[in-house]
């Protein structure tokens, strides 16, 4: 599939993401990234860079291959899919897509 924008591209993320345990382990993973991203600033420290990446990552994948059944669409559509990331974890974190 092609995506032109990042609307275009959205329905699509959330319908890769309809499980429920998938999208906890995606928010739970999305916010352990940004507190390991905060410490490796706050603490001048890079290997925090390393270890939120490994954090954000394994736990989005632990939830598409064992509970979507799908492949991360990060593979195709690296930058919106790391916009969808952040912007489902506002909507889950907001009330607006079910926890």
């Amino acid at each position: 599939m092609s995506f032109k924008t990042f609307q275009d591209f959205y329905p699509f993320y959330l319908g890769e993401h309809a499980n429920r345990t998938s999208r906890r382990l995606h928010v739970v993973g999305t916010l352990g990234a940004l507190i390991q991203l905060a410490l490796a600033v706050v603490q001048s420290q890079p290997r925090w860079l390393l270890t939120g990446l490994v954090t954000g990552y394994a736990l989005a994948w632990i939830g598409h291959y064992f509970f979507e059944k799908n492949t991360p669409a990060t593979f195709k559509h690296p930058l919106y899919s790391l916009r969808g990331d952040f912007r489902m974890a506002r909507e889950v974190l907001g009330g607006r897509i079910p926890w």
